[in-house]
């Protein structure tokens, strides 16, 4: 039997939403390569006992799946407060397939047409990708010199701005500097908008336990997003989850899809909560690895920006883009991304690390780097 060929109509010759024509699906590359360090992944899998009780939990969850999961995803959210701690209770968890879709629940219930988004920049790529699917209008200011932001930068661009939402981001992805706790509530105290802190990396920090979920009782319009992605090493597990009043909750519990978070995903988050220790093990040795990266970036004469996330950024190049496809031609994998000149790599293995300095060591002799001058 001949298979019958596709339609050959073009992307161009669909009737795409106007602000649709010509974007680009978001995706950092997915490449074979010995050293992949350019997502921010943990490097280290779940260990052989925590992948076994996933498995058993997955078979007995597929017992069931001819039926829906549970749709508030009770358990869950159950185990996510014990894991978080600061006395928050279940019913200000909400859970949904990775920080991403939690954000978009976010924009879908409070953004929209006629509505405003303010964040600060350089910051995550796919934040208006959020606000342009949720018709919603994206704004950013500038960060400051040192890629940070103090109380009066934000409330200046606040009363010009006058947003509905305000998108703070601690540690920022990808300059990994954080915005302290003190500010964030002097910007809370002084604003009717939304405030969404994104807490994303905030196992990797010096003081994990310094967040914004510390604000919640005084706050009712403050949102925390967290993911098990990064310290949990469970990118491929997406699971992410907002903490919040109770009545936030309810307002995204409103937008949700019917059964958005399938059974699976959710028992496979929960046998990792249950292992948090071991899960969360490694964490202090990438924190350790990212510094003496910054250290070691540092005596050869790069532009680091100081982190406190599992990842640096460093430059500055005449040329990054060659600087990344010379390491790429050597297998090993890194981000382009972020300021003009700048690099980002994440921390890996000692095997991963040492790899990628032994490539970078090849590669600097011929890379022509900025200087002040030529700014």
């Amino acid at each position: 039997m001949v298979k019958p060929e596709p339609n050959s109509i073009q992307l161009a010759d669909l009737p795409l939403r106007p602000e649709l024509v010509d974007a680009v699906p978001y995706g950092a590359p997915q490449l074979d390569v010995p050293v992949r360090l350019n997502v921010n992944e943990n490097p280290y899998p779940p260990s052989e006992a925590v992948r076994k009780d996933m498995a058993k939990a997955v078979a007995k969850a597929a017992k069931s799946l001819n039926r829906y999961p549970d749709r508030e995803a009770t358990a869950l959210r159950e185990d996510l407060a014990r894991y978080i701690g600061f006395g928050v209770s279940s019913g200000q968890i909400w859970p949904a397939n990775g920080s991403n879709e939690v954000m978009t629940h976010i924009l879908q219930a409070f953004g929209g047409p006629e509505r405003t988004l303010l964040t600060f920049t350089p910051t995550y790529s796919m934040y208006p990708e959020y606000a342009r699917n949720t018709h919603t209008a994206y704004v950013t200011r500038p960060r400051n010199a040192s890629w940070g932001l103090t109380t009066s930068e934000i409330l200046s661009a606040i009363e010009e701005v006058k947003p509905n939402i305000i998108l703070l981001t601690t540690p920022n992805n990808p300059t990994g500097t954080t915005i302290p706790v003190a500010v964030i509530d002097e910007v809370c105290a002084r604003t009717d908008a939304i405030v969404v802190v994104d807490e994303a990396y905030q196992e990797f920090t010096d003081a994990p336990e310094d967040s914004c979920i510390a604000l919640l009782p005084k706050y009712g319009r403050l949102i925390v997003v967290r993911t098990l992605s990064k310290a949990f090493a469970l990118a491929g597990g997406r699971l992410g989850y907002a903490v919040a009043a109770p009545a936030v909750v309810d307002a995204l519990r409103t937008v949700r899809l019917p059964y958005h978070l399938s059974e699976v995903s959710q028992v496979v988050a929960r046998v990792a909560l249950a292992h948090a220790p071991e899960m969360l093990a490694r964490v202090d040795e990438l924190r350790e690895t990212r510094a003496n990266l910054e250290d070691w970036l540092q005596m050869h004469g790069l532009d680091v920006v100081s982190s406190q996330s599992n990842f640096v950024l460093f430059g500055r190049f005449a040329d990054r883009h060659a600087v990344f496809q010379a390491l790429l031609d050597r297998g090993v994998l890194i981000r382009e991304v972020g300021p003009s000149g700048y690099l980002r790599v994440c921390a890996g293995t000692p095997r991963q690390t040492d790899a990628f300095r032994t490539a970078l060591l090849d590669v600097l002799p011929t890379a022509h780097r900025l200087v002040p001058e030529e700014e």
